[in-house]
């Protein structure tokens, strides 16, 4: 951006850095190169503009990302699932090194979950290329019945009824699909100890950020137990009126991502910010 910038090249700024969770002192460097910032979350646009960046919250792709399912009875049929029971979705991220901090403990809270919740079944988001000794955890389950489905992650959701699911872009997936959640995470004690210091923000899930307030459980390093999964994931289970509001927090969640178009308003602020640098350029 700084070599665009010297060059007399404007600079528009789709998907922006996370400046509200940490290193703020990014949004200086920001408001001298960048011509306009093209954000994807609600709140991310009074902190540019507070900060004197021109600036469109222009909604989150992957509302226009996200296909039409099969549908739950289809899915589950092919699964070999029974669309009528139970179905919890497990989402331990797409690299492996969330995979080796995820997945032991979601595999040890399985039975647990099992035990609370008659006839349940589990279903692994599984992303592509990712190696097969990484599910190991999994197979070693025998307390309930565990598939595991590649590269259909949107289907898994849609067939779901439950989701535990690693922080991250997985969430937001998540919430567009109005699925209650619960949000795990674990990173090396040396890497949270020192980013810890530096985070600025009191939830870590989209979701919760995006709703303004704490609507699906985060557990965050220590807390991200077996016990906790299975406590958290029965809970929508055992108490409808609990599961009905979540689901009622995260239908508001989804609208206020915007009403899909993302990546179309973007490519017109790009238009309109070459136009408004002469015709060289529009």
């Amino acid at each position: 951006a700084g070599s665009l910038h010297r060059l007399g090249i404007p600079v528009v700024y789709y998907v922006c850095p996370q400046v509200w969770a940490w290193r703020s002192g990014r949004l200086r460097v920001l408001k001298r190169l960048v011509d306009r910032a093209l954000v994807i979350f609600p709140f991310e646009a009074a902190i540019y503009r507070d900060a004197e960046i021109p600036v469109e919250f222009v909604g989150h792709p992957l509302l226009d990302l996200t296909p039409v399912s099969a549908g739950r009875d289809a899915c589950a049929a092919e699964w070999g699932l029974d669309g009528a029971a139970p179905i919890v979705a497990l989402l331990p991220g797409s690299r492996p090194n969330e995979l080796r901090a995820t997945l032991p403990t979601l595999a040890d809270a399985v039975p647990r979950i099992a035990a609370r919740v008659p006839g349940v079944q589990f279903v692994v988001a599984r992303a592509p290329n990712l190696p097969d000794g990484l599910f190991d955890p999994l197979r070693a389950v025998r307390a309930s019945r565990v598939v595991a489905i590649a590269g259909r992650t949107d289907d898994v959701l849609s067939a779901s009824d439950v989701v535990v699911t690693a922080s991250g872009t997985a969430t937001v997936q998540t919430a567009i699909h109005e699925r209650p959640m619960v949000i795990v995470y674990r990173l090396s004690p040396l890497t949270y100890r020192l980013g810890k210091r530096f985070v600025k923000v009191s939830t870590y899930g989209m979701a919760n950020l995006v709703a303004g307030r704490r609507i699906v459980p985060e557990l965050i390093q220590d807390a991200f137990t077996p016990g906790a999964v299975a406590d958290e994931t029965a809970r929508y289970f055992e108490d409808a009126e609990y599961a009905a509001r979540t689901r009622a927090a995260l239908a508001e969640v989804r609208a206020k991502l915007g009403d899909g178009g993302a990546s179309r308003r973007a490519a017109e602020q790009v238009l309109a910010v070459c136009r408004a640098r002469g015709p060289q350029l529009g």
